[in-house]
């Protein structure tokens, strides 16, 4: 298993990117969007149905994420909700969390 500040660091990422999709479907007025599953797996392609405004729920906390069923790492985060084909989780690890803090976007700018 990779290391937690690893692990921290895919899964930044992945929110990195859905955060532009995010963007680009509140622009096309859309009510759900397609993200990529925000697990630590860096190799993961799974892609989760996400109604908008949950999404937008979920990145008020910079350490909490949408990850497919299944794909929760139990020593870095616990499941907070769980939806049918996906779950938000919440980073419990200190180092995990620190890492996803200082890598949200939404904290430059001025959120989050």
């Amino acid at each position: 298993m990779p290391a937690r500040a690893e692990i921290a660091r895919n899964e930044a990422f992945f929110r990195a990117v859905n955060e532009g999709i995010a963007e680009a479907s509140e622009r096309f007025e859309s009510e759900e969007a397609e993200f990529l599953c925000e697990c630590g797996d860096d190799r993961c392609t799974h892609r989760i149905e996400v109604p908008l405004d949950e999404y937008e729920r979920v990145r008020r906390s910079a350490t909490r994420f949408v990850v497919k069923r299944g794909h929760v790492i139990s020593e870095v985060e616990e499941v907070v909700q769980r939806r049918r084909r996906y779950a938000i989780v919440e980073k419990v690890d200190r180092v995990a969390a620190r890492v996803v803090r200082r890598l949200n976007p939404r904290a430059r700018e001025g959120t989050a």
